[in-house]
């Protein structure tokens, strides 16, 4: 019989938190405990919070993320389990973010300062300036007209040396674009 675990209404204002995905079975047998107006169904246990959702990202006045399984489900809507303390405060004039980028994915996205893998190397961010350069970044992982103006041998290393810059230093994007150009 599982005991009825009640977090404080608004423990999850405010937060961020990457939920992992989770298969099914991790749910049989708990009892739903809360269910949003968008159909999002969470389950409350004393290690953390089950969430069951097809939609994921911004969510009020959080943000909760899914880190999907690899392969991914097939289903679309996913289950998602994050401990209590992966939840971290979220606000609009804090630096709390930084980008970490997966080159072999071409993958990138915002994490939080709290998350124990943080080693102080990327420049955190409030979250608007995190948004932008992390749109900055998407957009050089995903277009190629924008390397047209540079002599490479290699757009997958032209790529890796902009990204790097951008996450790792505060300069602009025209400001590591000239350097790399040379004018």
């Amino acid at each position: 019989m599982q005991k009825n675990f009640k977090p404080h209404p608004n423990s999850f204002k405010n937060t961020f938190c990457a939920f992992k995905e989770v298969l099914p079975n991790e749910i049989e047998g708990l009892k739903k405990q809360f269910e949003s107006k968008a159909g999002s169904s969470y389950y409350y246990t004393e290690a953390g919070m089950y969430r069951v959702s097809n939609h994921w990202g911004r969510l009020a006045n959080s943000k909760w993320r899914l880190i999907a399984k690899d392969p991914e489900t097939e289903s679309k809507t996913k289950i998602g389990f994050a401990k209590w303390e992966e939840f971290y405060p979220d606000n609009a004039e804090e630096k709390l973010y930084y980008i970490k980028a997966d080159f072999e994915k071409n993958l990138a996205n915002y994490e939080h300062k709290n998350n124990p893998e943080y080693d102080g190397k990327p420049v955190l961010r409030t979250s608007f300036e995190t948004t932008k350069r992390l749109k900055q970044i998407r957009n050089l992982q995903q277009l190629t007209s924008w390397a047209r103006h540079f002599n490479y041998d290699d757009i997958d290393e032209l790529r890796k040396q902009i990204i790097t810059e951008l996450i790792f230093t505060e300069k602009t994007l025209e400001q590591i674009k000239r350097e790399i150009y040379g004018t």
